[in-house]
């Protein structure tokens, strides 16, 4: 098991200063985080499963977490605090020594981009609010990448979206897809003002809600056949009071019968329609 990947307060490797000082016989290092740890490599192929193993294995991944910071180091002030990067560039660093070959070349061009593409991965599918698909990621890169280039000028205005096609090689509906994913890294709050007048607003007042007139709206057709088939004058009568809103007495009056009348008809033709629709929904009646 890995034991410890520390370093001392310094900055320099705990357990494997030698091996980290050591410099090749030949050949010229790309960093100077980059140690001479070929006879340990060679050693860990040799090597059965075993504490000896184990030993050898935490001596190399002590020797090369400084390249392994440096590399999450790249990956700063992007939404992700430094040590989980480091966390997860060392745990990169774990999986490149497990496999990697020595008779295939140096470590160090094995491991970098075996690093960085697990820096890449925590990214991907740990820090996006929303999921986006794979490719709109790798959209959304080319597309800040190519911004960024573009105003790396002083006064350099913002790059249209014609500018940032014709700078990657991307389609205008392409760049479109990599603007908005840069949008989706993050989510905003419900309570975010999208608005800093006097008259601001939240993101919460910008949504919808059920609008209870479409209950109204199904029920009124549902009634429509059972008005129909009501008799004239009682049709008169609903339509006076409901849609005219004409009081009982003024309805009396107009037709020539008594209020009583009218109130007796109104009733029974509401009760009528009522039973019609239940009847069509299935609805038992209340006894």
């Amino acid at each position: 098991m890995l034991t410890d990947i520390s370093t001392s307060p310094s900055g320099t490797p705990g357990t494997a200063t030698t091996a980290a000082a050591a410099t090749p016989a030949s050949g010229r290092r790309t960093h100077d985080d980059a140690p001479d740890t070929a006879a340990l490599f060679a050693r860990l192929a040799e090597l059965e499963e075993g504490p000896e193993r184990d030993a050898v294995r935490d001596e190399l991944v002590t020797a090369w977490l400084p390249m392994a910071h440096r590399i999450a180091g790249r990956f700063r002030d992007r939404g992700e605090a430094v040590e989980d990067l480091r966390q997860v560039a060392a745990l990169g660093l774990v999986k490149a020594i497990d496999r990697f070959d020595p008779s295939r070349g140096a470590f160090e061009s094995y491991a970098v981009p075996t690093i960085t593409g697990e820096v890449k991965r925590h990214f991907r599918d740990r820090m996006w609010a929303l999921r986006v698909p794979r490719r709109v990621q790798e959209l959304r890169n080319r597309v800040r990448v190519a911004r960024r280039e573009l105003t790396q000028n002083p006064g350099t205005p913002e790059p249209t979206s014609a500018d940032i096609a014709a700078h990657t090689g991307l389609t205008e509906e392409e760049v479109a897809a990599g603007m908005e994913a840069l949008e989706s890294f993050s989510t905003l709050s419900l309570d975010a003002e999208l608005s800093s007048g006097d008259d601001g607003y939240s993101l919460a007042d910008t949504l919808g809600a059920a609008d209870g007139a479409f209950d109204v709206v199904v029920d009124r057709e549902a009634a429509k056949e059972g008005l129909r088939r009501l008799p004239e004058r009682e049709r008169a009568i609903l339509y006076m009071r409901f849609f005219e809103d004409m009081t009982q007495s003024r309805i009396a009056d107009r037709l020539g019968i008594s209020q009583m009348h009218v109130s007796r008809l109104i009733s029974r033709s509401c009760a009528r329609v009522r039973d019609e629709v239940l009847g069509q929904r299935g609805v038992r009646k209340p006894r």
